[in-house]
């Protein structure tokens, strides 16, 4: 069944999201270090609307059929710097690993090395559905973190395999890149 016209206002909801999800980064920072080594609601339920923000705005393009070249570059850079943002804050405050914080940095850096390869050649990844997981995973995993006391344990077990998760999608990505250049 086809879709049907939606207003031209209402067609810029997807990228107005994401736009949102990019402008709360500083409110979440300051939240955050408000909060310092403590746990926190406010910046655990702004973490955990970008979240949700993330997947609306996906859903929504897809099924509007507005999906942007500005969007496909806007989105998962909001998703990174969210996410970035909440493992650094968390590491510094030693409620995270610094491990956790070489793997994110690591799992972005190439993610960002194989968009900048591929993107000048006019090749495109879609996300994968395992990616969507991960990213899922993440946001759940960092939120708990958040506004759960430091003994809270299952937030980290979340954390891990979320992460793991989008190490494998980095792979599957990194896979298909491979696909894309040589073929």
């Amino acid at each position: 069944m086809a879709t049907p016209a939606i207003p031209a206002p209402l067609a810029q909801l997807p990228n107005a999201l994401t736009l949102a999800r990019l402008a709360v980064i500083p409110v979440f920072v300051a939240l955050m270090i408000a909060a310092g080594d403590a746990h926190s609601w406010p910046a655990g339920i702004l973490f955990g609307a970008a979240g949700v923000t993330d997947q609306i705005d996906g859903f929504l393009a897809r099924r509007w059929h507005v999906e942007s070249r500005f969007g496909k570059i806007a989105d998962p850079l909001a998703d990174r710097l969210m996410i970035d943002a909440a493992v650094i804050l968390l590491v510094v405050y030693g409620r995270l690993p610094w491990a956790a914080l070489a793997v994110v940095a690591g799992r972005d850096l190439l993610l960002l090395a194989g968009w900048r390869v591929l993107a000048p050649r006019g090749l495109e990844l879609d996300v994968n559905l395992l990616g969507k997981a991960a990213t899922w995973l993440l946001y759940a995993a960092i939120g708990f973190r958040i506004v759960t006391h430091d003994a809270t344990e299952w937030p980290l077990v979340l954390f891990w395999i979320g992460l793991g998760s989008a190490v494998a999608a980095a792979m599957v990505y990194v896979r298909g890149a491979w696909g894309l250049i040589r073929g």
